[in-house]
This record gives C-alpha cells, sequence and structure tokens, in this order.
C-alpha cells in the first residue's frame, strides 16, 4: 500500500508514523524546507486535557486519547512534557454559569482531576491571579510541539518513510488505479492520498476536485511576553471562561516550556493564509477568503467582536488589560511583543465556524478538513482514528 500524505506538520507526520509503522510505504509532501512550519511551530505548546469540548465529538474523544498518547510518546522519546496545571477563571459572578458548565463538561469528558475553587482557593494554585472562583485542571501540560513533531518524522524515516521538503503539491489526478500527484519537480502515484495541508487543505481540495461546504478562514492570533521579573507572576496557565460562541479562547497567561510567559493569543482576520502580520497581506488570498460566502456571513453576525479584537491588536494597552483582569499586578513595560501563529479555522457555508474536527473521505483521497486546537495534542488519536476508520484498501 503506497500512501502519500500532503503536510509535515505535527498531524500530518503522526498520521505517516501511524501508516508506515502499519507496514504502508509512506511518502510526506511538504512545501515548506522545513517540518513544523506553519501551525506546529507557531503555538504556545498547550497539552490541552480536554475540559471544553462538547461531549461524545471527536475532538472531546481525541483529546483525551491523544494527550495520554502524547504524554506516554514524550516520556517513551526523552521529549520534553510538564503538567504545568491550568485554571479557568471566572473573573466577575456573571460568568459563573459558564464556569460551571465547564467543569460539568470536563467531568462528563473525562478529564482527571478537575476541582472548582472559590477566590481564596484558586490562589493556592496560583498565588498572583484574582477571581470570583476557577475551574483547575490539574494535568493540563506543557511541551514542545516542534520536538515531537522532529521525533515522529524520524519515526517515519526509520520505518522506511520519506519525508520531502520543498515539494509544493501542484497537482492531483485521481484514477480507478490510485491517485497520480505532482509536487516540486517529482511525478509520484498512491494507492491513497491524505492531506493534512492545514492552511492549505482548500488549495489541495481543489487540486482533488473535491470541493465542500465548508472553507479555511484563517485567524491570526498575536502574543506578547513577559519580561523578568514578571515571569515569576504565572506559575502555570491563567484561561478565561471562554465565549460559547467561538471556538477561540480568548487572551490567557500560558508558561512554556523554555520558561517563557506567554499572554494571548487574540483572534484577528488574516489578511492572507500565511498572514502571521498586518504586513502579510496578498490579494489572491483575501479574493477567495471573501468569495466563499459562509466567509461573508460570518462577517456579517460578528463583526463587532472582529471589531474589538483588531483593537486589541493595533492598540497595546487593551491587550494589558485582557491579562490584568487575571494578574492584576502586571504593567505595560512587563508585555513585549512576541511572534504569533495563523489558525486554520474551518467555516461552513452558512457562516459558522466549525468547533469539531471534519475529516472528509472523497474516493482515494482523505481530507482533513478541520484540524484547528487541540489537534497537535491530539495528533496521535486523530492518526489512529484515520487508520481505524477509513478504509485503507480498495
Amino acid at each position: 500500500m503506497r500512501i502519500g500524505i500532503v503536510g509535515a506538520g505535527i498531524l500530518g507526520l503522526a498520521v505517516a508514523r501511524q501508516m508506515a509503522r502499519a507496514g504502508a510505504e509512506v511518502t510526506v509532501l511538504e512545501k515548506e524546507p522545513r517540518i513544523a512550519a506553519h501551525q506546529t511551530g507557531h503555538n504556545s505548546g498547550v497539552v490541552h486535557a480536554g475540559i471544553y469540548y462538547q461531549p461524545g465529538s471527536l475532538k472531546a474523544t481525541l483529546c483525551r486519547e491523544g494527550a495520554a498518547m502524547l504524554r506516554e510518546y514524550c516520556a517513551e522519546h526523552g521529549l520534553p512534557y510538564d503538567e504545568a496545571g491550568k485554571l479557568v477563571v471566572a473573573s466577575t459572578r456573571a460568568e459563573l454559569p459558564g464556569l460551571r458548565r465547564i467543569a460539568e463538561r470536563a467531568r462528563e469528558n473525562g478529564v482527571p482531576g478537575i476541582a472548582e475553587l472559590d477566590a481564596i482557593g484558586l490562589r493556592e494554585v496560583e498565588p498572583h491571579a484574582v477571581g470570583v472562583a476557577a475551574v483547575h485542571s490539574p494535568h493540563t501540560a506543557i511541551t514542545d510541539f516542534s520536538a515531537v513533531a522532529r521525533r515522529l518524522a524520524a519515526d517515519v524515516a526509520e520505518a522506511g518513510g520519506s519525508v520531502r521538503l520543498s515539494r509544493p503539491v501542484r497537482a492531483i489526478r485521481q484514477t480507478t488505479d490510485g491517485v497520480a500527484v505532482a509536487a516540486g519537480p517529482e511525478r509520484l502515484t498512491f494507492d491513497r492520498l491524505i492531506s493534512c495541508a492545514g492552511l492549505g487543505t482548500d488549495g489541495v481540495a481543489d487540486l482533488a476536485r473535491a470541493g465542500g461546504d465548508v472553507r479555511i478562514v484563517p485567524f491570526r492570533g498575536e502574543y506578547y511576553r513577559l519580561a523578568d521579573p514578571a515571569r515569576g507572576l504565572v506559575k502555570g496557565l491563567i484561561y478565561p471562561v471562554p465565549d460559547p460562541r467561538y471556538p477561540f479562547l480568548g487572551v490567557h497567561l500560558t508558561r512554556r516550556i523554555d520558561g517563557e510567559v506567554l499572554v494571548g493569543p487574540n483572534a484577528v482576520p488574516a489578511l492572507a493564509l500565511e498572514g502571521y502580520s498586518w504586513r502579510s497581506a496578498s490579494l489572491r488570498d483575501l479574493r477567495r477568503i471573501v468569495a466563499w460566502p459562509g466567509a461573508r456571513r460570518m462577517a456579517a453576525e460578528h463583526w463587532r467582536t472582529g471589531l474589538r479584537e483588531v483593537y486589541g491588536s493595533l492598540v497595546k494597552r487593551a491587550f494589558v488589560a485582557a491579562a490584568r483582569k487575571y494578574v492584576p499586578e502586571l504593567a505595560s513595560a512587563d508585555l513585549v511583543r512576541a511572534g504569533g501563529g495563523v489558525r486554520a479555522q474551518a467555516v461552513a457555508r452558512d457562516g459558522r465556524l466549525l468547533d469539531d474536527f471534519v475529516i472528509d473521505v472523497r474516493g482515494r483521497i482523505v481530507l482533513v478538513r478541520n484540524a484547528p486546537s487541540p489537534a497537535a495534542t491530539s495528533s496521535l488519536a486523530i492518526a489512529r482514528h484515520i487508520a481505524l476508520t477509513v478504509p485503507l484498501t480498495f
């Protein structure tokens, strides 16, 4: 069985490892000159415990399974993994019903160690944090997803597969006998093609003539980092109660595996699929995004929220105010502009921002249509799910 994988982020490499270990002849095609170039290499490194997601959804199931698998994988290979713990903090009494729903959902999802804390209890976990109540997830962890991706690539090679960089996919033709792919200077034929292309998902789908009712709309997440000695104000992870209308979690404070503490991300519309700053714009990408009816309907419904996010992007004091709701000792000088990432968010034709993972099978082609956070946490479990549920033979 010859299997092609498009995309050498953590998900594509996890799928490649799963297939190679099952005996398939695996080739990973990556358009960039390095692995983990986009979403995998631009996140905060949080290993989610599964507290937010709709019980019974793919996200809920695969996040819980994936976190356990990732913990074992990191231990096996000597990769960094630290159960720093997470507090979800209600800053006002109006947020208490939402906080209770999170605690209930976490327990339904089987998240271990969940505790509901009052204002005094939350300060025992995070001495410099404030709020009226919190949910504590002690097993939420942090890792280095780029390091995990590099180890997965090594596993693929050791199992006889190959990871080919600087191989943008330029043509796909599905036949009764296989899938012909042009990637860079190569012409390859596979029995199955699995797309884990992230921000490039729609481009691959178009080449495969696999139109659908969802499209990727990119959202940029921007971060500040805490300067010394302000890092000492945060021990683990401090999150707000999220708005249930959106799949984004709001500006939070996250200790990274390297000791840095990040503040963010926000969620602003990106001006290109790989729009990592306001200066990164692509008229071609913008035309594609605006042409999608779902993007226009989403904008019409949520424009006020969008304007608030843009304001927070352009005005530092708005970012500082969001952080100080939870750690009031922070000052503007404590926040230093850091990098950011772009989230590949699928939007349905009717304007809904899809919250669950979406995997679409079109003949011999498998398209991972929506795999935002917690896809990195869930990557090993998603790979196993694809192997178990997608027919790989004809």
